[in-house]
């Protein structure tokens, strides 16, 4: 997936409203939920395809448990998320919305799960995309 593609993608998040984050555009709901949980921060993560290599269903799935768990053990407050290229080329990928990690722990999560990227959200509530690598 190119630079241009991960631009381009929707972030769907299944909040209370759903909501889709999409690269430099500030959001209102975003910003309600940073409210609502007395947070200011966030990233868009998954762990399926590292390095944008797929390694097949069962595998992207157990990544993606894996992932969820690391996440209820450190009491994350998260929510379930797909990433949505919307020209079709690239199938969508089940991933996570969490809340209150700084820039600098949302990159380590990232490159835990071997992932190119991740979409980082400050306090102004407009997500951008972080490379890590």
């Amino acid at each position: 997936m190119t630079i241009e593609a991960y631009l381009e993608t929707d972030y769907c998040v299944s909040g209370e409203p759903p909501f889709i984050l999409r690269i430099g555009i500030a959001n209102e709901q975003l910003a309600k939920l940073y409210k609502q949980f007395k947070k200011n921060s966030g990233v868009f993560v998954t762990a399926f395809n590292p390095f944008s290599i797929d390694p097949g269903e069962a595998a992207n799935t157990a990544r993606q448990i894996e992932l969820a768990k690391e996440l209820s053990r450190r009491s994350l407050i998260f929510f379930e998320g797909i990433g949505r290229y919307p020209l079709g080329e690239w199938t969508a990928e089940p991933s996570y919305f969490v809340l209150g990690l700084s820039l600098e722990a949302a990159k380590v999560l990232g490159k835990k799960y071997d992932q190119n990227a991740v979409v980082w959200c400050g306090p102004d509530a407009i997500p951008e995309l972080v490379l890590l690598r």
